[in-house]
């Protein structure tokens, strides 16, 4: 075969949109100004719309061999373009057909490449994201940690308190229970040492009780604490203020800084708030008597206010026994009285509160 007819073959005739589109009658080949050599061999071979190009003749495969999907290029524009248009040269056929392929590696190429700059960005992106992960992870690691330390503290700390409330506990109930068993045995002792004659005289009184002077136990509690304690320097005053005790129609009352002008014309009192009007001595009277209905008041010093308090705590004591108000044993009630007893021998003595 002769070299103008080999580059007259076009190589993918088979495939090549403009080849079809010239066989079928779409579009017609009008070339305006050909070589001669041109034109005579395309006048002298017709082209076979259903031959193919044999790979042993030398020629490249056809495009649709290539194993990318087939782009449009610039000849499959020719329908639509004017007939003159179409005047190519079958060289140019063939150099198209053979920038196919390197056209479909290079946007392989391309997209590889694209491909590996996301791969390799996601890349990065992911270890950042890890890196911060482990970052926030090691420091919830250590607030856990100190978490774990404060709560191990904590706990230590309650253990040690809870131990040292017990051993208090313990020390405290052991020191109570100390101190009943020596109050059991004073009283035990106590017992032991009372005047059996005293406290038999206390029980016949309490089988029926009295306010009779003349009944043993009462005789001798006049006798011995309610006489003296009320025996003061002013023995008509002192009978008085005895008399109202015992019928219970005495009244102590605190001297007010200013008497209303009212309450003046009303009462009359009795010596001044320097001078005592049972002891008869100077001193700061902050308390006043009245006897019975009497509109008359008497200034007390707090010895005096002292003296008269403890024999009306006695007096009072009996006569809620006499009512019935106390139930309690006899033992119980008899140390009531003792204890009485001994705060009017206290005030006799001169002994009393501060606050009186």
């Amino acid at each position: 075969m002769d070299d103008s007819k080999e580059h007259t073959r076009c190589p993918a005739r088979g495939a090549c949109p403009v080849f079809l589109a010239l066989s079928s009658g779409a579009v017609r080949y009008a070339p305006t100004v050909l070589d001669p050599a041109l034109d005579g061999n395309l006048g002298e071979e017709t082209w076979d719309t259903d031959s193919q190009p044999h790979p042993d003749e030398g020629h490249p495969p056809p495009l649709e061999a290539v194993p990318v999907p087939w782009k449009s290029v610039g000849p499959c524009r020719s329908h639509r373009e004017s007939p003159g248009g179409l005047a190519e040269s079958p060289g140019g056929e063939e150099a198209q057909g053979e920038e196919g392929p390197a056209a479909a590696q290079l946007d392989v190429l391309r997209l590889r490449s694209s491909s590996m700059e996301i791969r390799e960005k996601g890349s990065e992106f992911l270890k950042d994201e890890l890196h911060k992960a482990q970052k926030e992870l090691k420091l919830k690691d250590e607030e856990c940690e100190r978490l774990s330390k404060v709560r191990e503290q904590l706990e230590q700390e309650l253990e040690e308190l809870t131990a040292s409330l017990f051993e208090e506990a313990h020390k405290m109930v052991r020191e109570a229970n100390m101190k009943q068993a020596a109050s059991e045995k004073q009283l035990k002792e106590a017992r032991g040492k009372v005047d059996t004659t005293l406290f038999a005289e206390f029980q016949a009184w309490r089988e029926s009780p009295t306010l009779d002077k003349t009944c043993p136990f009462l005789e001798r509690v006049y006798r011995e604490d309610v006489g003296p304690c009320l025996d003061f320097t002013m023995q008509e005053l002192s009978a008085l203020v005895r008399a109202a005790v015992e019928d219970n129609t005495l009244t102590i009352e605190p001297v007010a800084a200013q008497t209303p002008p009212t309450v003046k014309v009303a009462m009359v009192e009795c010596g001044s708030t320097n001078t005592c009007a049972l002891s008869g001595l100077a001193r700061a009277c902050r308390h006043r008597i009245r006897l019975g209905d009497s509109e008359s008041h008497y200034y007390i010093s707090p010895s005096s206010r002292a003296r008269i308090t403890a024999v009306c705590n006695f007096f009072t004591y009996i006569r809620y026994i006499q009512q019935g108000l106390v139930r309690q044993e006899a033992e119980p009630m008899f140390w009531e009285i003792m204890r009485l007893r001994k705060e009017m021998s206290l005030a006799k003595l001169g002994f009393f509160p501060q606050e009186a």
